[in-house]
């Protein structure tokens, strides 16, 4: 059994890390967990230890400290330090806030340990108004996966896994036998793919400036949020239908952010104050104030377009779109729990439409429904017809081949498979869980790193687009290009370098494509 340590005990590692750390306890693959958190959490920790039902999580405290760091700082290294001898940890979960991944990952392959690390992998404050922030997060890539090359030559069964729980969906790795498909019988690729998500999080204007978390107040938003899953995914699809001379091996990015600003001009203070009768008794800020002090604010929601090439050549256009400000089922000013996480009437949906020249095209569609103000599940349980719901629509060109079926329906009953692990049901919640657990079977030895999903060599295209649209919403801001050109071959493009440091000079537009 495996001693785990959890850096980040928020409530994202606490409704999806920690009840697997528990399962896999239970299965004998997890010893000791422990955790690591800031001093101002420990209202909520104790809170969220008082209400467990099983053994509480020990966490240890520590200051906080700037995201800017690039090593940990003394205090806090020498406590984590000691956490590793004194209870003898194998591996660590990093996650915290975005910003500070990248710092506990180095910490950790210093050490020699494992890591679980969740999405995305880097971010930086600012990086959607400062050109140079947006491009250091796929230099931080390149640095985090030269140290993690380094440890490997002396210790090769150190793993640095990324939580990107799509890649274990079973209605994406469908898709992507129906790509791969396609592509061996024709040799197209996928010609064009259209993505979108939204949260259905409605965030009062007040909340803009009083709740920080997966808020936007550090320069940053949407697309560090959730984002990163689909800058993943679609890459990792797009993979299934790369031929040999059709290698994609650069990306032009194209994004347009709506910010804080622009929301409170969709709805402005006066018509908050017509629908809430209690608003302006409850927010404290003029428009002005609200105005002024988010200014700088990062994406409340982003449409980022790609055109990805091979040799000059266009052979897919895409489109993520991602969305805060959503169909949101939210009626009360007050929110019922004050970080907006889960619950609070947010409401899920997200689509994926990809075409495969004249041959194929599916259709993906997973909508939850329901969710009330109070509702503390992730709406895998509340889809159209009671239970979660989710859809691939499959269509073939059966007058070009009659052997393809010309149409097909992939619902919640077939896309549900059973594994040695038992039964696997197609929602983003089982999802989470198998991640974890094939984390868990690694570092237990129960499985080879070939069979890993997601491990962090293959990551790069993901903080290439991520960097991508960043650089292109923060070079519009200091009134440069809109469009970021990046190199977009898997492992080895090189990284941009900025003609200037932060604050001055321009981006150049052109990112340093070798083909």
């Amino acid at each position: 059994m495996k001693n785990l340590l959890v850096v980040g005990v928020g409530p994202h590692a606490r409704r999806n890390h920690l009840p697997t750390l528990t399962a896999g306890r239970e299965a004998g693959l997890v010893g000791t967990v422990i955790g690591v958190d800031l001093q101002h959490a420990a209202d909520e920790i104790a809170a969220f230890n008082a209400a467990a039902a099983g053994q509480p999580l020990p966490v240890t405290l520590i200051a906080p400290f700037d995201p800017a760091c690039r090593t940990l700082p003394a205090p806090v290294r020498d406590t984590l330090d000691r956490l590793v001898r004194e209870h003898a940890i194998d591996a660590v979960v990093v996650s915290t806030e975005p910003a500070f991944h990248m710092v506990y990952t180095h910490w950790a392959l210093g050490r020699g340990l494992s890591v679980l690390l969740d999405k995305p992998l880097s971010v930086h404050t600012n990086c959607s108004v400062d050109p140079y922030r947006a491009s250091a997060i796929l230099t931080d890539f390149d640095e985090v996966l030269g140290r993690y090359e380094a440890v490997r030559r002396t210790r090769p069964e150190v793993l640095v896994a990324v939580q990107c729980q799509r890649r274990h969906h079973p209605a994406f790795l469908r898709m992507r036998e129906l790509i791969a498909e396609i592509a061996e019988e024709t040799n197209c690729p996928l010609t064009s793919v259209q993505s979108f998500h939204s949260d259905g999080q409605w965030r009062m204007p007040n909340e803009l400036i009083d709740i920080s978390y997966h808020s936007f107040d550090q320069g940053y938003g949407k697309c560090a949020h959730s984002g990163y899953h689909f800058f993943d995914i679609v890459p990792w699809l797009l993979r299934a239908g790369e031929t040999p001379g059709k290698e994609l091996d650069s990306v032009e990015v194209h994004a347009n952010f709506s910010r804080p600003g622009d929301f409170l001009a969709q709805l402005d203070l006066d018509d908050y104050a017509r629908l809430f009768p209690e608003f302006e008794a409850g927010n404290p800020y003029t428009q002005s104030q609200l105005l002024t002090a988010t200014e700088s604010f990062g994406e409340v929601d982003a449409f980022v377009s790609m055109a990805y090439k091979s040799g000059g050549r266009t052979m897919t256009l895409g489109s993520i779109n991602l969305v805060h400000n959503g169909f949101s089922q939210r009626g009360r000013f007050a929110p019922a729990r004050a970080n907006l996480y889960k619950g609070n009437g947010r409401v899920r949906h997200e689509s994926h439409i990809l075409q495969q020249g004249p041959f194929q095209a599916i259709h993906f569609h997973s909508l939850q429904t329901l969710a009330g103000d109070g509702d503390e599940e992730d709406g895998d349980a509340y889809g159209i017809g009671g239970r979660g719901h989710i859809e691939v629509h499959v269509f073939r060109n059966s007058g070009f081949n009659p052997r393809w079926k010309k149409y097909e329906t992939l619902d919640y009953d077939a896309l549900s498979t059973v594994t040695a692990s038992g039964p696997q049901e197609p929602t983003q919640s089982s999802s989470r869980r198998r991640a974890v657990q094939e984390f868990l079977e690694y570092v237990n030895g129960l499985r080879g790193r070939e069979e890993m999903s997601s491990e962090l060599v293959d990551h790069r295209r993901g903080s290439t687009l991520m960097a991508g649209a960043y650089l292109s919403a923060a070079q519009q801001w200091t009134g440069g290009p809109a469009v970021a050109r990046l190199d977009f071959r898997p492992n080895e493009g090189a990284a941009p370098r900025p003609d200037a440091g932060p604050g001055g000079g321009s981006t150049p537009d052109l990112m340093d494509v070798s083909l």
